[in-house]
């Protein structure tokens, strides 16, 4: 018996003005609401229409489902794995500072069974495993390490987003590796990124198409204003302008999306991981 390798295909289903460090410190949750505009509600019958038949990964954010119930909603109903990809959208690295979070968004997560997490910017410490065991979780895919690897955290697995490494010997993959320049000084190049996609677009799909012919299972994120236009406006226009980086991860990749789509098979980490724990269990 062995696993079919496929595309693990997530959405960190977060708002746009998540990309931006300076909307960290917000609290107010109605401003918040106000930022967002509708958008993370009118997006997902769009998303959820251009996966079509095919099933994803979808982590959202808490406060998404604070204010559009339906979100999570639709996200079931059409068969997707609905994962916690945070409460609030900042850097969690820290322990106490995770743990509140996991806190805010408890009560829907026990409602929708949720399993999986993916922390925010792909960023998490070895402590944060034992608060997500302790919460439930049964995985995690919050680090950047090659394709086919699998970790056990404690309670939790860690499928990690993929890199291609490119030279470098190997090593214990302890969180946090997020995507960073000592990453790419150390060898691999996150290709499972969604900035990674906005940079070089269908040009990834030759490493994919590698990745698959080696037997590996890539893990790819996209976010929802990748997929569909969050609109032109003067905050998201100052907002780039004094973040210029961040235009990749604003690059339309629906294109992406589809062609994807119509080339490899994909699948839901959570179904991923079941299937592989199913086959250790039968050796």
């Amino acid at each position: 018996m062995s696993l079919s390798p496929r595309v693990l295909l997530s959405i960190d289903y977060e708002p746009v003005f998540a990309l931006f460090r300076h909307y960290d410190k917000l609290t107010d949750h109605e401003q918040r609401r106000n930022l967002d505009a509708g958008f993370t509600l009118d997006a997902i019958d769009p998303i959820l229409e251009q996966l079509g038949d095919s099933k994803a990964s979808i982590y959202l954010v808490g406060e998404i489902a604070g204010w559009y119930p339906e979100v999570p909603e639709k996200i079931v109903a059409a068969g997707h794995e609905l994962g916690l990809h945070c409460h609030i959208h900042r850097p969690l690295i820290n322990v106490k500072e995770l743990a509140e979070d996991l806190r805010a968004s408890a009560v829907w997560c026990q409602q929708y069974g949720i399993r999986g997490y993916r922390a925010p910017m792909v960023g998490i410490s070895e402590s944060g495993y034992e608060l997500l065991g302790d919460a439930g979780f049964l995985y995690s895919s919050s680090i950047y390490a090659p394709a086919g690897t699998l970790l056990q955290k404690g309670k939790v697995w860690e499928i990690p987003v993929s890199t291609l490494k490119l030279h470098g010997k190997n090593e214990e993959y302890i969180a946090p590796r997020d995507f960073s320049f000592n990453l790419l000084f150390g060898g691999e190049f996150p290709y499972g990124s969604s900035f990674s996609i906005g940079l070089m677009g269908r040009r990834l799909f030759k490493i994919i198409e590698q990745e698959l012919k080696r037997g590996l299972s890539p893990v790819i994120i996209l976010h929802p204003y990748e997929l569909v236009s969050p609109g032109i406006s003067s905050r998201l226009t100052r907002d780039l302008m004094r973040n210029p980086l961040f235009l990749p991860f604003l690059r339309d990749k629906s294109f992406f999306l589809a062609e994807l789509l119509r080339s490899f098979p994909v699948s839901p980490l959570g179904t991923y991981l079941e299937e592989t724990l199913k086959i250790r269990t039968a050796r």
